[in-house]
């Protein structure tokens, strides 16, 4: 029998596989794609390491997954978080749902000794020409980016090294779970038991755990773009909340240009049918050429990815019997991974570990 199976090797699973051969298992992980695919959440070169948060149990994973970021260390000469700096403005901006200002997150940040910085927008724009602000800013310098499919890379490599065994184009047709164990049948009709279960699948995690009563889980196709610099103007990430639209996200992505991003407006889709459909191209454009005189708001080159969404925007943390579930990460989860990884693998281990409790199965 397997100690754990872990079900879905995007950037949460492999961050789960990897905490548990730290822990000194050697799990089994399954994805039902071809390694490096589009199909789900992880791919790409970049995602946003944003830190402008209040919440207590974000800051607390926060600070959790900056150790495993550290402790990666560099891959091909250069550590897996770019730390260029974060720049977020306009009023009310809060992606943990509370309506905090900027000095609020910043006394958050502050009090867990993370750098803070409260800009005037005269200031912010002569240090970042290629941006336009119009209200004070906040700036963190221990933010910036995640190199994405790096990680990805890395955390596959020191699974394997540790004992782990990654399969892809693997296939799961089936979970059965008790208190006792759990059995996994693949689509090739071989069975897998296993101790423990942990399902990190993310637009498909309903699917395989039809069972346990989760949160709704809203998966809808997101088409972000990347716009070409018209200078050599320095770029930071950033988040922006403009009047009461969707927040709007970005940050540079080195051959590419700067990734620019309507947060969470997306289509409704089936992830096996995604269409792959281009939608509100001419709102980030209009956008960009209003608030980024720094690119070429005709230069957009979008790309597709998915959000596995609950109804709140919080993630889902939570052991059922023998299954411990990961999902629900709505957009703003990936530099959470290495956290995510070691609270899914405690929970896969210790029957007493509990997540943080607005990440529990209610």
């Amino acid at each position: 029998m397997t100690r754990v199976i872990v079900i879905g090797a995007g950037i949460m699973g492999l961050a789960t596989a990897w905490e548990l051969t730290r822990r000194g298992i050697r799990p089994v992980v399954l994805d039902r794609f071809a390694r490096g695919h589009h199909e789900g959440a992880s791919h790409g070169e970049t995602r946003n390491f944003n830190n402008a948060y209040t919440q207590d149990h974000y800051l607390d994973l926060l600070q959790l997954a900056r150790t495993g970021w550290d402790d990666l260390g560099e891959v091909d000469g250069e550590p897996l978080l770019r730390l260029h700096g974060l720049v977020t403005h306009g009023t009310g901006f809060d992606l943990g749902g509370t309506g905090s200002g900027l000095s609020t997150i910043a006394a958050a940040l502050r009090s867990r000794g993370i750098a803070a910085d409260l800009l005037s927008g005269v200031e912010a724009s002569r240090r970042w020409r290629g941006m336009r602000f119009e209200s004070d800013v906040l700036f963190s310098a221990e933010a910036g980016v995640a190199r994405a499919a790096a990680a990805l890379r890395e955390l596959e490599r020191r699974v394997a090294r540790a004992g782990g065994d990654v399969r892809w184009s693997t296939p799961v047709r089936g979970l059965e779970a008790s208190d006792d164990g759990a059995r996994v049948t693949l689509a090739s009709g071989a069975v897998l038991d296993a101790d423990r279960v942990v399902v990190t699948a993310g637009a498909w995690t309903e699917r395989l755990v039809p069972d346990i009563r989760l949160p709704v889980l809203r998966v809808t196709e997101e088409t972000p773009a990347h716009f070409s610099p018209v200078d050599d103007a320095t770029w930071p990430s950033f988040n922006h909340f403009v009047g009461g639209g969707a927040p709007i996200y970005g940050m540079p992505t080195p051959g590419e240009g700067v990734k620019v991003g309507l947060h969470a407006v997306g289509d409704v889709v089936d992830p096996d049918e995604r269409p792959r459909r281009t939608t509100h191209a001419r709102e980030l454009a209009e956008y960009v050429r209003e608030w980024m005189p720094g690119l070429d708001p005709d230069s957009g080159v979008h790309i597709s990815c998915t959000y596995t969404s609950t109804p709140d925007a919080s993630f889902i943390l939570d052991r059922v019997g023998s299954v411990v579930v990961g999902a629900g990460f709505s957009g703003h989860g990936f530099k959470f991974a290495p956290g995510i990884g070691v609270t899914l693998a405690a929970l896969a281990l210790d029957d007493s570990a509990r997540a943080a409790a607005p990440f529990r199965i209610a």
